[in-house]
């Protein structure tokens, strides 16, 4: 137990780097971003269209991020934001770096709110960035995903949310087995008590911890992050 207990800070710093990673990877092109989305709206009303031409390179820069497995990335405007839409996810996403356009079909986009989904409303309250999930993403990928988002402003107001999404499966693909370099028995766990990866093959990813039987006495947290291993 001593010994497990002295490599919990090496494998912390270890998914601290990781996810530091990816929240370095919005910040690097936000501010740039917020300058460009300023001039836009100076200049007239915002469109979709308008605004999609903006984000794509920006996302293509965090697509292309080697890092961390990104799965998509973009920009979800606020509401009321933009001339023509009520809301707007400027998203792309997947092998292919396809611009996200299914979900658009089958939502209704004059009655759509986001702002109770945790990545857009964390950020929009407390003006910083946020880790969410696992959950399953219904809006993009369907696939069980982690959702980083960091707030933009411009002249002083919010105007949404630039984010990236990492998938479960990746993450643990990448995680896990720096997690077994450290330690034989290593749990990641998010503010909600719920497993985002694990060494134990007998946890699985969105499990309640407390369902699962498993000692929750000996936590440590992850720098900032609003994680705990275990």
């Amino acid at each position: 137990m001593g010994k497990r207990t002295q490599r919990r800070p090496a494998v912390a710093r270890l998914v601290c780097d990781f996810f530091d990673a990816a929240f370095a990877a919005l910040e690097a092109w936000k501010a740039d971003f917020a300058s460009d989305l300023e001039a836009a709206t100076d200049e007239t009303l915002l469109t979709t269209a308008r605004l999609d031409d903006i984000v794509r390179p920006y996302a293509a820069t965090t697509l292309s991020e080697t890092r961390v497995p990104v799965y998509g990335a973009g920009f979800i405007a606020a509401i009321g934001l933009l001339r023509d839409a009520r809301g707007h996810l400027s998203w792309w996403q997947g092998p292919d770096r396809e611009q996200l356009s299914l979900a658009w079909s089958i939502i209704n986009k004059e009655h759509l709110d986001y702002s109770e989904f945790e990545w857009y409303r964390v950020p929009m309250i407390t003006g910083k960035a946020h880790l969410s999930g696992p959950s399953v993403d219904y809006l993009c990928s369907d696939e069980y995903t982690m959702t980083i988002a960091t707030p933009v402003t411009i002249r002083g107001s919010f105007a949404g949310v630039a984010a990236l999404d990492l998938l479960v499966d990746s993450v643990e693909r990448q995680l896990v087995p720096l997690l077994r370099r450290e330690s034989s028995r290593a749990t990641l766990i998010n503010s909600s008590d719920r497993i985002i990866v694990s060494t134990d093959p007998t946890l699985a990813a969105g499990d309640s911890i407390g369902r699962t039987g498993t000692d929750a006495t000996e936590r440590h947290s992850c720098g900032s992050l609003s994680l705990l291993l275990g």
